[in-house]
């Protein structure tokens, strides 16, 4: 009988040509995340080259990377592989989608489209949890990005006595901290802001894109940042990022009133030879030995007049208008051009609910209700006149609750 193994064995080992031997394949396998970032270093190595980005041109190699970037500037996905390579900020100001964060099984569970981790039900027919997770602690939302950007400041000496300042300020309660609003005009160069429990400047934060909507697809204003941190270190990362991570918890530190009186007065222009000078905006604060006025923190008079303050609040003490009591000047602007009727009716419009309602009897005995007397915090009524004198306050209005300004 023939022994078909045997047979076998014997052509196996009378095969010179090796024709019978099973020929392994070897090749380099490319994944697709290395293909992807192979093609945008294609776009990097045309704009190196020739000092330009890819436009619509007739020549088929600059049209094909053109249409690859309009691709992937229309794929979030893919633009978040390829940040770390986006050395000519070709990827800047994209909206891109929110990660899914899974950090507990809730998570889990919320995210069960087909029900396949669905429990038992109770008699009121809601589902029962698997797991009780009602003693676990919750977890926070890590800030990678913002960690990982950070590196020691070479020139942190520079910056060191300034946070000591700031620090004792804050005690001091010259300085406040307030919840930062993730707001357009929320990042301030030169200002400082709270996060995760470190002071940090914001020394630069500049602008390379534009808010604008490209075929549907809405880019937003963004920009690298430097950021110095009380700690010694700094960070270069985009200012949409560090307004996200202070949006989660995090502080502005507002202003000392020296620097608000003085970067008002500079935000107020340069005097023309054309402009006429109308008269003088003050904001003043009582003396008055009066305990119920005493008691009322935030107190301040906001008027104009057309003579000098000092000359106007020198008769303070008998004239109801200043509570019948002597006053001290908080801030002075010269006021130039401005229908002095429309700043006073705008200004008490605004901080309608928060006017002081109190009436005060003169040397006659006669009772008045003064007026132009709010209690607001001194940065609000800064901020307030400079919406007005740049004929912005019609955007905003002043909360009472938060006495904070904000936008409509």
């Amino acid at each position: 009988m023939l022994n078909f193994e045997e047979e076998f064995n014997k052509l196996l080992e009378n095969d010179p040509l090796g024709l019978l031997k099973e020929k392994l394949k070897v090749s380099a396998v490319i994944s697709p995340d290395n293909r992807l970032k192979a093609s945008f270093e294609e776009i990097n190595k045309f704009i190196d080259d020739t000092k330009k980005k890819p436009t619509k041109s007739r020549d088929i190699n600059e049209r094909r990377l053109f249409s690859r970037l309009e691709n992937l500037r229309e794929s979030p996905e893919k633009a978040v592989m390829l940040l770390e390579l986006d050395k000519h900020n070709l990827l800047n100001g994209i909206e891109r989608p929110e990660p899914l964060i899974i950090e507990t099984i809730d998570d889990v569970l919320d995210n069960d489209p087909l029900g396949l981790l669905g429990g038992a039900r109770d008699d009121a027919g809601k589902n029962i949890d698997i797991f009780d997770l009602t003693n676990l602690p919750s977890q926070s939302r890590t800030l990678t990005d913002f960690v990982a950007k950070r590196k020691p400041c070479k020139n942190f000496a520079k910056y060191e006595e300034q946070f000591i300042t700031v620090q004792s300020e804050i005690k001091e309660n010259k300085r406040r901290l307030v919840d930062f609003k993730n707001t357009k005009d929320a990042l301030v160069e030169n200002n400082y802001y709270v996060l995760d429990g470190v002071l940090l400047y914001l020394e630069k934060k500049d602008i390379t894109s534009k808010s604008q909507t490209i075929k549907g697809i809405r880019f937003r204003e963004d920009g690298r940042t430097r950021c110095i941190f009380e700690n010694g270190t700094e960070s270069n990362m985009l200012s949409r990022s560090l307004a996200k991570a202070l949006d989660l918890g995090g502080k502005t530190v507002t202003q000392t009133e020296e620097q608000i009186n003085k970067e008002f007065h500079e935000n107020l222009g340069e005097v023309k030879e054309e402009d006429k000078l109308v008269g003088y905006i003050y904001i003043l604060k009582s003396l008055s030995k009066n305990i119920e006025i005493q008691s009322l923190q935030n107190l301040y008079k906001v008027g104009f007049s057309t003579t000098t303050v000092e000359k106007r609040i020198a008769n303070a003490k008998n004239e109801t208008t200043y509570l019948m009591s002597p006053v001290k000047i908080i801030a002075e602007y010269e006021a130039y051009n401005m229908n002095t009727q429309k700043f006073e009716k705008l200004l008490h419009t605004f901080f309608n609910e928060v006017c002081l309602d109190l009436k005060i009897t003169d040397n006659k005995g006669k009772a008045h209700q003064p007026r132009e007397w709010f209690i607001a915090p001194l940065e609000t009524i800064n901020q307030a006149i400079k919406l007005i004198i740049n004929n912005q306050i019609h955007h905003y209005l002043y909360n009472p609750q938060l006495k904070e300004i904000i936008k409509k």
